[in-house]
């Protein structure tokens, strides 16, 4: 009996660890490896987290089937999914893949009843061409396919039929729709997203929906050869070569989360590894002088490696000489800075007065509604105080011409004002807050901070302050219930990052809601509701105002008076 018991023990310890250790997936089966993008619907979390009946009462779905110009079989198919023939409750991915004949998509899932998905598939594809061969069916119409056997399906559509040449100009080829489905719908497991250690990785996170990019497929014609641009690099591939970005996104209580991963090939990886800061300066961001903050972004890093990233690209000497012209180095500009980077908007207001539109004589031909105002601020630290100087005097040079413009630029720049202390140098519209930062005059311990801290960068919005701001504004009826449903429904975004680490950097999104207790999903399905009956209202006021200018007597003002 004990025997027996630790047999158990062990192999239920060996499936773990070799659960943990497999490097396949079967989401990505039936996915090209080489899509430039993928999107894998988990879709039995996503109808835990709202159901179909709830969808149906949106407005927009309302107004939708109330069309009459709605074909039968999709009016079906959105009364009852499942009278496409599709299990909807099993996994379903989306991809677009490029090949040497342009860019083609693919939507793939699994059948659950033939004959329904048969007559679907007849219906959407408008009379193709049907045919079958080994189990497989095929319904052909260009630029769409549709091939299905008794277990899965899949449904492809042919965007564009160009590439780039080697020129860098475009190259027309026609594409076998019928022949690139069969292709894709027998794919070899070897030749599939199974076996990708990283899309492994991204679907084994809970996860509602997985983001897949393949950043080299996706950016390898633009940049072939340098550039379609005739920008002349010839190392940009470095930029991109065995890279790919990963994104999960959940619908839960209160937020809409992402946790995305980005991938870098080995040669921006060393730079990255080498030169990417641990953390965001917290400081930095607590000696901002106002509380209300509308959004921030700040990040860190360690300026020696902007040679570096230069040189990878093999422009140092082109800009080396661009600086020259300006009136500094490289050098310089490396020493000047101590790698601490910040931006925000603060004290956002509408003010009532109105401000005059002039033209370029000067003359006034208008008035806005109102003058809204915010102060802005951009902050770095400084490394060499003596070569951050050098950098100021530049700035002054090349600030002067538009100073100097009374009417168009010369009212912009005259606003601003900077201060440097030698250790924080900063720039804004309002020089009582740049004053005030520089010399630190308060600290503020922001709430958001712990949210966006403990990477090399950080951003903010606050979007209740955004919104509350407009509010005076909003007069017309229909506009008044978008915008309170705004406000009742968006609260702030929260972005940070972890530091680069075994060849990939881990970033966070969170969009909070105000409505901390209910499913995201639920929320975002009323809100779309609220939304779609405001402009349905508009759209009624539009139309019944053009029946009026319809029906209005036309009077003949050659007769009037006689």
């Amino acid at each position: 009996m004990q025997v027996r018991f630790r047999i158990l023990i062990i192999s239920a310890v060996a499936m773990v660890l070799f659960a943990s250790c497999n490097k396949s997936n079967k989401q990505g089966r039936y996915i090209p490896k080489d899509a430039a993008v993928a999107i894998h619907i988990n879709s039995s979390s996503l109808a835990s987290k709202i159901t179909w009946d709830e969808i149906k009462q949106n407005a927009l779905f309302k107004e939708l089937l109330s069309d009459s110009s709605l074909p039968p079989f999709v009016r079906k198919v959105l009364d009852n999914p499942d009278n496409s023939g599709v299990d909807t409750k099993a996994d379903i991915a989306f991809f677009m893949k490029k090949d040497s004949l342009g860019t083609f998509t693919g939507f793939t899932g699994f059948v659950k009843d033939m004959d329904k998905f048969k007559s679907f598939s007849i219906d959407f594809s408008e009379g193709g061409s049907l045919s079958e061969k080994s189990g497989i069916n095929y319904i052909s119409k260009a630029p769409v396919c549709i091939a299905w056997n008794k277990e899965r399906f899949l449904i492809t559509y042919n965007i564009n039929n160009y590439t780039y040449n080697s020129s860098g100009n475009f190259s027309v080829k026609a594409r076998d729709i019928l022949t690139n489905t069969k292709d894709v719908f027998e794919i070899a497991e070897g030749n599939s997203l199974a076996e990708n250690s990283k899309f492994t990785r991204l679907v084994n996170e809970t996860g509602d929906i997985h983001f897949w990019i393949n950043t080299e497929s996706l950016t390898n014609d633009l940049f072939k050869n340098g550039g379609n641009f005739g920008i002349g690099l010839t190392n940009l591939d470095k930029l991109y070569k065995g890279s790919a970005a990963a994104a999960t996104l959940n619908f839960d209580n209160g937020k809409i989360s992402v946790n995305a991963t980005s991938y870098s090939g080995k040669e921006l990886g060393d730079l990255y590894k080498k030169y990417s800061a641990s953390n965001i300066n917290e400081a930095m961001i607590k000696r901002l002088p106002s509380k209300d903050v509308a959004g921030l972004f700040t990040f860190s890093f360690k300026p020696e490696g902007i040679r570096e990233f230069l040189k990878l690209l093999g422009v140092e000497g082109f800009a080396n000489m661009g600086l020259a012209k300006l009136g500094f180095s490289l050098d310089d500009f490396i020493k000047a800075n101590k790698g601490d980077i910040l931006f925000a908007v603060t004290d956002l207001k509408a003010e009532k007065d109105s401000e005059s539109i002039k033209d370029a004589n000067g003359n006034e031909i208008g008035k806005t509604r109102t003058k809204g105002s915010a102060h802005f601020i951009f902050a770095t630290s400084v490394g060499d105080k003596e070569a951050f100087n050098t950098l100021i005097k530049a700035g002054e040079r090349m600030g002067e011409p538009y100073r100097n413009d009374s009417l168009i630029m010369g009212p912009f720049f005259n606003k601003i004002a900077y201060n440097n202390n030698g250790q924080y140098f900063a720039i804004g519209n309002d020089k009582t807050s740049v004053d005030e930062f520089v010399n630190g005059s308060t600290t503020n311990n922001f709430d958001f901070l712990s949210k966006i801290s403990g990477g090399p960068s950080g951003a903010y919005v606050n979007l209740q302050l955004i919104l509350k701001v407009f509010d005076s504004e909003v007069k017309d009826s229909d506009d008044r219930l978008t915008y309170e449903a705004s406000v009742k429904m968006w609260d702030n975004v929260c972005v940070k990052s972890s530091p680069y680490s075994d060849g990939m950097m881990k970033s966070s999104f969170e969009i909070n809601l105000m409505d901390k207790n209910t499913n995201s999903l639920k929320q975002l399905n009323q809100y779309a509701g609220v939304i779609g009956q405001a402009e349905m209202n508009r759209k009624k006021k539009m139309e019944s105002m053009m029946n009026d200018d319809i029906k209005a007597p036309v009077i003949d003002s050659v007769h009037i008076g006689k």
